[in-house]
């Protein structure tokens, strides 16, 4: 992740959001970028996306000497919201966990150490799919919106395979210790960072800035805020 180029320095741009035109080439034109930037885009990959882009990018850079990546995720939940439903809680819990959100980042390789301050680095970067995951998150753009439902045991479901997933990324690298890496867990519920805490025998300290994160977060915050009203709008104060 890289500072101090210049715009036009940037050779590939990355951007999730559903629009058309897409909103790679809007985000083109807003940063004066080269019309010839190689871009692309991806939709509907929810909290996935944040990996996923950073494993791809790793790759472009990596194989395009000279590259600078830019990333821009954006995350848009607005088409979730929805009253609550008596045969469909799950939708209430995503409702009340999710909230729009954006990010970006810049990934390169071999920096110029002149311009350039690199803040972390990746080493290595894998994905994989759980066993009996068919289910457990689903997504579906329909008549109403973005509908999407969650099983009661996602957090048992990944804290249960997290330790196989670990051991395939790290035993190469020869780490077994899963107290002396540097965790930053993307703070899906607080259900999944206890289990996975508990089966992984963590120490607080590994989860902590993923706690505070889930814990202040402004999306948390407006999307409770505004669940509350829309129900008990006779019980809330003004």
């Amino acid at each position: 992740m890289y500072h101090t180029r210049t715009f036009n320095d940037y050779k590939h741009s990355d951007f999730g959001v559903l629009h058309m035109f897409g909103a790679d080439y809007q985000l083109t034109k807003l940063l004066g970028l080269r019309p010839s930037i190689k871009r692309f885009m991806m939709y509907q990959q929810g909290c996935f996306t944040g990996g996923i882009v950073l494993l791809m990018a790793k790759d472009l850079a990596e194989n395009n000497k000279g590259a600078r990546v830019l990333v821009v995720c954006s995350e848009i939940t607005a088409v979730t919201f929805r009253g609550p439903s008596e045969t469909h809680l799950d939708s209430m819990v995503g409702q009340a966990l999710f909230g729009d959100m954006a990010a970006a980042v810049i990934v390169g390789s071999d920096p110029n150490l002149t311009t350039e301050r690199p803040l972390f680095e990746m080493a290595s970067a894998t994905q994989t799919i759980l066993p009996d995951l068919e289910g457990a998150i689903d997504g579906h753009l329909r008549e109403v919106g973005l509908t999407f439902h969650l099983l009661k045991d996602v957090s048992g479901l990944i804290s249960k395979n997290i330790e196989k997933a670990l051991t395939q990324a790290f035993t190469p690298l020869g780490i077994s210790d899963w107290n002396s890496i540097f965790w930053i867990t993307h703070p899906g519920g607080p259900a999944i960072l206890d289990q996975v805490e508990k089966n992984l025998k963590l120490k607080e300290e590994n989860m902590r800035a993923t706690r505070h994160v889930l814990s202040v977060t402004p999306r948390k915050i407006v999307s409770n805020d505004v669940m509350t009203r829309v129900m008990n709008p006779n019980k809330v104060k003004h």
